[in-house]
């Protein structure tokens, strides 16, 4: 049976091109189950396969995208008649003894191509040969089945909160379904999908939502932050993209985040920005491509009003300062950027806010459904992401999460994206890029450690660390 592709999962696979592959990643990072070792997780994987029948594996999985004459020439989604898991579950392994450059190099190798459309677009790559003693799981799947927050879902309802529990389901048997034993991440803004999705709705209710979009063409005008940015300087990476991927990747634990913040009175997504800000700033001077203005950051933020418990999502324009020299002044920018931003968003309703992110993002969007095309400024220059997670360790058949890295997608005009998640005790930063387009990611990373213990300092948090620990680790 085939079923119709929602309007905004088939515009990924229309404006996708070898130079533009729409589909989204992740790595996690497990450690071996006490008393065991990574072979011995590496064989749990292997008799995983061995036993997964294909009306074990969950339907989103076997799912693969077509068109013909009978779907009048538009996307549909049908069950796979020649599933084979065994394409789909691949194992890998680094010449030994593996370090996590060689590993970050062989994720970047894999998150490069394209997915097969002829099969379900997913893949699923086994990784070993890690010289701490560490299994690697990196995983891809087309935005048109999932958007990065969804895919890494996915992967999340099949580990579990109890280190002890055996005989788990493999990843591609977890339910499609919420599972109250499983540890499930918030919902957060994926782009480019958002993007599209709120211009249409933009478009549709144009007539009711003017005084949301006017007021935020006016604060943008006059600088008073909010979902539409002016300012953005053209910078190095906000060129034409090529099609191969350059992927890094750290994590820090979260409470040095978190004392950042509380002793500056910030959020920790605000520390995460400054972080960023300080890092991109050393960076672009290294390539002598630092702009005079401030660089501007396209933030997905989560928004809460009085008459609603949950969340409700919106875009913010980030002024980063990375015109300014010292670190107390950036951090003091972001944080004002970010509060001015909130501010104006916070009478408005859920769907102004979309109306009013969409403004913002509608370079974007359009930029997806004409085939990426560059404008002569960009409307910002730089996504970041910071997507919280469970705040208690995870396990699959006792093997720890020691961290997830996410992997997003690059586009013509937007060469680096900067996605965090947070798990447990750890917040990971995943670095996508264009290879040919962005240089040495590796160094960027550097940047990132080296402007968190200066924010330590600015604060007046005693900095006592070892370069050697875990928290330096891809």
């Amino acid at each position: 049976m085939r079923l119709p592709m929602s309007p905004t999962d088939s515009m990924f696979l229309l404006g996708e091109t070898r130079e533009h592959p729409m589909h989204v990643g992740g790595l996690v990072m497990f450690g071996a189950p006490e008393g065991r070792t990574a072979s011995d997780l590496r064989q749990m994987f292997v008799d995983a396969v061995a036993r997964s029948e294909v009306e074990d594996v969950a339907p989103l999985w076997r799912k693969r995208a077509v068109r013909s004459l009978t779907t009048f020439g538009q996307w549909a989604w049908e069950d796979d008649p020649a599933f084979d898991l065994d394409y789909h579950v691949r194992f890998n392994a680094l010449p030994r003894p593996g370090s996590t450059t060689e590993l970050r190099e062989l994720v970047s190798r894999l998150h490069a191509p394209l997915l097969d459309r002829s099969r379900p677009l997913w893949e699923m790559h086994l990784i070993e040969g890690l010289d701490d003693g560490r299994y690697g799981l990196y995983m891809k799947m087309h935005h048109a089945l999932a958007d990065g927050v969804g895919a890494m879902r996915l992967l999340r309802r099949a580990l579990s909160t109890d280190p002890h529990e055996t005989d788990m389901l493999a990843p591609w048997a977890a339910p499609d379904s919420s599972d109250p034993k499983r540890s499930v991440v918030g919902a957060a803004i994926e782009l480019p999908s958002t993007a599209v999705r709120a211009a249409r709705g933009v478009i549709s209710e144009a007539f009711g939502l003017v005084p949301a979009i006017v007021g935020t063409v006016d604060r943008a005008l006059h600088d008073r932050g909010g979902s539409l940015s002016l300012a953005a300087p053209q910078t190095i990476l906000n060129v034409p993209i090529a099609g191969s991927r350059r992927f890094a990747a750290r994590a820090w634990p979260l409470e040095r985040l978190r004392s950042v913040a509380t002793a500056s009175d910030s959020t920790i997504n605000d520390v995460v920005l400054a972080m960023c800000s300080g890092a991109l700033r050393t960076f672009l001077a290294e390539q002598d491509s630092l702009p005079d203005e401030s660089l501007v950051a396209m933030v997905p933020v989560a928004l809460r009003n009085d008459k609603n418990t949950g969340n409700d999502l919106g875009v913010l324009m980030c002024s980063l300062g990375t015109d300014r020299p010292e670190t107390a002044e950036r951090l003091s920018g972001v944080r004002a950027s970010m509060a001015a931003g909130k501010k104006s968003m916070s009478g408005m309703s859920t769907l102004s806010r979309l109306a009013a992110s969409a403004v913002g993002m509608a370079p974007l969007a359009v930029g997806v459904l004409t085939g990426n095309r560059v404008l002569s400024r960009p409307a910002f220059n730089v996504i970041i992401s910071n997507v919280p997670g469970p705040d208690t360790p995870l396990y699959w058949n006792g093997a720890r999460v020691d961290a997830v890295y996410p992997l997003s997608v690059p586009l013509d005009g937007q060469a680096l994206n900067i996605t965090c998640t947070s798990t447990d005790d750890r917040i990971a930063f995943g670095l996508t890029a264009c290879r040919r387009t962005v240089p040495d990611l590796g160094r960027l990373l550097d940047h990132l450690d080296v402007e968190l213990v200066a924010l330590e300092h600015t604060v007046g948090i005693p900095v006592a660390r070892n370069i050697t620990d875990a928290d330096t680790r891809a």
